[in-house]
């Protein structure tokens, strides 16, 4: 009797999508115009600008930098905009919200960048678990750029899979 051991996972020709990979691996800095306002309130023209000429800029240096006032106060756009212009050259990009959500933004932007043509007429599997969390609207931006393209969709891992679509 040959007792050989067949991976019929490796055999079944399905190719499996690991979104862990497509975080963003750079720290987020969060710059928050809070600690520039007067009294907590107000942003005063003058005494910001002075303010952003004594930054260290390069300690944004390959950093994903969101912009965001943590504060109750009402921040003109061109306050935004001169951040922006001093954080530019250091910065790998800049989001106007808080880290979260320029996560969101750099994580779906990632996605987005995938070659989703390599998974034409192509069994797809996307990873449902793994060392870090990945929230649902991954699962969602993921899935609407494989349907052009997959003969099936899955979710779960290779070995156990729930179907999601499958191309008639």
């Amino acid at each position: 009797m040959n007792d050989v051991i067949v991976n019929k996972v490796a055999a079944s020709g399905l190719i499996s999508i690991d979104l862990e990979k497509y975080l963003p691996q750079q720290q987020i800095e969060t710059f928050d115009l809070k600690e520039y306002l007067f009294m907590g309130l107000i942003l005063k023209e003058k005494d910001f600008r002075e303010s952003l000429k004594t930054i260290d800029w390069n300690s944004f240096s390959n950093k994903y930098v969101a912009i965001t006032c943590s504060a109750d106060a009402i921040i003109p756009v061109w306050a935004y905009m001169l951040v922006t212009s001093y954080v530019q050259p250091f910065a790998l990009d800049i989001y106007l919200g808080n880290a979260r959500e320029m996560l969101k933004h750099i994580f779906l932007k990632n996605i987005s960048s995938i070659d989703f043509k390599e998974y034409r007429d192509q069994r797809v599997v996307v990873k449902g678990c793994g060392e870090v969390p990945v929230d649902n609207y991954a699962y969602a931006e993921i899935t609407k750029h494989l349907l052009p393209y997959a003969k099936s969709i899955m979710y779960g891992e290779p070995c156990s899979t729930v179907p999601v679509f499958k191309k008639k």
